[in-house]
């Protein structure tokens, strides 16, 4: 039986990848470096910690008076997080938290054990005088830069709030059956049949209710499965739509790390072409491909730099899920937030067009490109697509109406509703044909 990692050894570890994040390194790279043995306990704490950052930042500034040194402000910043107040049962109680923080404390540094153990414990005693007074500022009352707060608010009047609250929440597991192999309704059964509930939630879609590792999944080796966001599932449907020739020609472009180049070859006999820029990503494309027993052409390229890799034959249909923000995945990954920065959404939006503006010619006469983005900033969708359609007015352009626009990661969003609430991540489609 394999015993659990000491919370102490736990809270150093996620401390240190809570401060890469502030540092501007993503929160998968950090927990590459993490012993292996460690990272799934520093991976969830992680996760609930920078789910609260806003917060946890607003109350540490209340209890010092002066920014302590990284290694100690990353500490105190997960304690605190993990000690606010929550709706349901907290994950330790508060003097067991304080208790092993203040033993980190001791091994990270030594002299700062004293004021780290003052801190939370005058956090616990005030914790809701000083939460109240927090939550007067708008990171810490939704756990969000203030640029992020006021996109989000311009973006989409009536829901702001709402999307950034259910940004906070964990996300629900939901997998994709292989069609080739089974249908989600047997996969279901098969999970039933060993106490593992679930539901069927789309064609090929199954919402886990209890999350598990992939390597617990039946049929997950063998290619049967795969863990796939219910809104991520729309973009092979939605390309294919009617049904496309056998062996046409597809180009998936950025289509590291392959789940959408795989659901397109499950559902049909196509002859794909998967691009991507970076070959490490691109192996990994070869990698899901290979366990799901499936073939592609795979290209190394830049998208806009189409002579370098072209043949000059067009395509029947394009994928273009393009570079993004990431807006609409942040309860999935909730560091996101906290690395972008306001320029980056301005750089994205104008490489999402150079992307759009480079493939929309390799498209063949009566074919169709698909544009997906997984943000919910305008800029990155509809706004995107309406210049798109004004630049390219001179080759009537089709907006297929389709296609879904908006998918707003909010349970009473009847385009998103679906069985007992589960709620796909915030996407943008745009199905564009050309005459």
């Amino acid at each position: 039986m394999t015993t659990a990692p000491p919370l102490a050894r736990l809270l150093d570890q996620t401390a240190d990848a809570v401060a890469a994040v502030r540092a501007g390194r993503s929160l998968t790279e950090t927990l590459t470096r993490v012993r292996q043995d460690l990272r799934p306990g520093t991976q969830a704490l992680a996760n609930e910690v920078l789910r609260g950052l806003g917060g946890a930042q607003a109350v540490r500034a209340l209890l010092a008076s002066k920014t302590p040194p990284p290694n100690v402000d990353a500490l105190l910043l997960c304690a605190l997080a993990l000690l606010w107040p929550r709706a349901d049962t907290p994950p330790y109680p508060d003097h067991t938290l304080v208790d092993q923080a203040v033993s980190a404390a001791r091994s990270r540094t030594p002299a700062a054990a004293g004021f780290v153990n003052a801190v939370l414990r005058r956090f616990v005693r005030e914790r809701d005088q000083l939460v109240e007074q927090a939550r007067h500022q708008p990171q810490a009352a939704f756990n969000h830069p203030l640029w992020w707060i006021e996109r989000v608010r311009q973006d989409w009047p009536a829901d702001w709030q709402a999307l950034l609250l259910a940004a906070n929440q964990p996300p629900p597991m939901v997998l994709r059956v292989n069609a080739r192999r089974c249908s989600a309704l047997s996969y279901v059964q098969r999970l039933a049949a060993l106490g593992m509930q679930a539901q069927v939630v789309g064609p090929q879609a199954v919402h886990l209710i209890r999350p598990c590792p992939v390597a617990e999944l039946p049929g997950f080796a063998e290619g049967e499965v795969s863990v796939q966001d219910l809104s991520a599932q729309r973009a092979a449907p939605c390309l294919i739509g009617a049904g496309l020739e056998p062996r046409a020609r597809v180009l998936d472009a950025c289509a590291a790390p392959g789940g959408k180049t795989a659901h397109l070859l499950e559902m049909a006999d196509l002859d794909v072409l998967a691009l991507d820029a970076d070959p490490l990503r691109l192996a990994r494309v070869q990698d899901t491909l290979n366990r799901l027993q499936l073939q592609a052409r795979l290209c190394c390229g830049d998208a806009r730099e189409v002579s370098r890799w072209w043949d000059g034959k067009s395509f029947d249909a394009v994928l273009l899920d393009a570079p993004c923000t990431a807006s609409g995945i942040v309860r999935r990954h909730p560091d996101v937030r906290w690395l972008r920065r306001p320029d980056d959404l301005v750089a994205l939006a104008k490489l999402q067009s150079e992307m759009l503006d480079a493939l929309w010619p390799l498209v063949a006469p009566g074919g169709r490109l698909l544009y997906v983005t997984c943000s919910i900033f305008r800029i990155e969708g509809q706004q995107q697509i309406d210049a798109f359609l004004q630049r390219h007015a001179g080759d009537r352009p089709l907006w297929d109406p389709s296609s879904p626009g908006h998918l707003l990661p909010l349970p009473d969003n009847p385009e998103q509703q679906v069985a007992r609430q589960v709620v796909g991540d915030g996407f943008f489609y745009a199905l564009i044909r050309k005459p």
